[in-house]
């Protein structure tokens, strides 16, 4: 199971920053998860400011 970015993001990347694996990246103002690389540890839901982040 991974993480899911939501129409919530506001493309802070707060998200991408805090990613241990690097898997979050952006794509044209908004950001996402790449359910492949994903570890699914939510560390990334846990910084989000507009909640968007949830588990799928």
């Amino acid at each position: 199971m991974a993480h899911k970015i939501g129409s919530e993001c506001i493309g802070c990347g707060a998200c991408a920053g805090e990613c241990p694996v690097g898997c979050i990246h952006d794509a044209g103002g908004v950001f996402e998860i790449s359910a492949a690389e994903c570890i699914d540890c939510g560390t990334c839901a846990g910084v989000c400011p507009t909640g968007a982040i949830k588990a799928e």
